[in-house]
């Protein structure tokens, strides 16, 4: 084949392809693509204090079906803290993975309570140990809880702190004596059990954990607050309420919270856990 030829047919392919390319380009239709809106923004802080080792442990996790958020607190003072706040969010994180349906939150969170109280009372075999643990699960809208011990769950709306849970120990009961007129409030508040948990995984007395008789509706904006003691017994509700307010995400909020029980330097700082879940729709 000549030379001539071979370039003339070179450049006729050339000029096919780019007539191509541009019919293409004249056709071609843009594809949209549709990109889920963040139905909850989540934020988590922590700090150990100036205990030794951090007893404290926790998660979140967000499937189809909704986001879980689980603090739990392993008991101070006890061998094995770490060990059963580790092992109870875990639990909770792997069976909330097999969920498909909202009717069937409330009926894992019991479940899953006395499974971990199970698998806790067996690792320790007579040992001491144990943790308090507090969930929640919002999905389309709702919070369904669960919770056992003194970690707390908190919503706050429009400026004000909603309690959710109550706490499981001797205070709640010096409370009902005081009511009752069975002792002054300056006995209650000297008592030396008022912290003494009366209810947590890892105790052989464990039946069941709190758990809302319906969920919780939540709107656009609403915060929910998941602490364990060393938070709410470092920063007072004024202190909370300013740092909710003064950010706009639930990670700065909690960053802002350990950075203040930091500041305050605390000689007897316990480990100190928040997660904060913000609805968005």
């Amino acid at each position: 084949m000549q030379p001539h030829y071979v370039f003339i047919t070179a450049v006729c392919l050339v000029t096919l392809l780019f007539i191509i390319r541009i019919r293409l380009m004249r056709t071609a239709k843009v594809r949209k693509i549709n990109i889920p809106e963040e139905r909850v923004r989540v934020g988590n802080g922590q700090t150990i204090g100036t205990r030794d080792e951090q007893d404290d442990y926790f998660a979140s996790v967000t499937t189809s079906l909704g986001t879980l958020s689980v603090v739990a607190d392993g008991i101070s003072g006890l061998r094995n803290g770490r060990m059963s706040s580790m092992m109870a969010v875990n639990t909770f994180v792997q069976e909330f993975g097999k969920l498909d349906r909202q009717d069937e939150i409330a009926e894992y969170l019991a479940e899953t309570a006395v499974k971990s109280n199970r698998l806790i009372l067996q690792h320790l075999n007579g040992q001491g140990g144990g943790t308090t643990l507090a969930a929640v699960v919002l999905s389309e809208g709702y919070m369904y809880y669960g919770a056992v011990g003194d970690t707390l769950i908190t919503i706050f709306r429009k400026g004000e702190f909603i309690a959710v849970n109550s706490k499981h120990t001797a205070e709640t009961l010096l409370e009902e004596k005081v009511l009752a007129g069975e002792m002054t409030m300056q006995e209650a508040a000297a008592s030396p059990v008022r912290h003494q948990l009366t209810n947590y995984l890892g105790y052989e007395g464990f039946e069941q954990m709190e758990i809302a008789d319906a969920p919780y509706r939540l709107y656009p904006g609403d915060l929910v607050l998941l602490c364990s003691d060393g938070i709410y017994e470092a920063l007072t509700e004024i202190e909370l309420e300013s740092i909710l307010k003064k950010h706009d995400h639930p990670q700065d909020m909690a960053d802002a919270m350990i950075e203040k029980i930091g500041a305050k330097g605390l000689r007897n700082q316990d480990n100190a856990t928040v997660v904060i879940l913000q609805e968005m729709q």
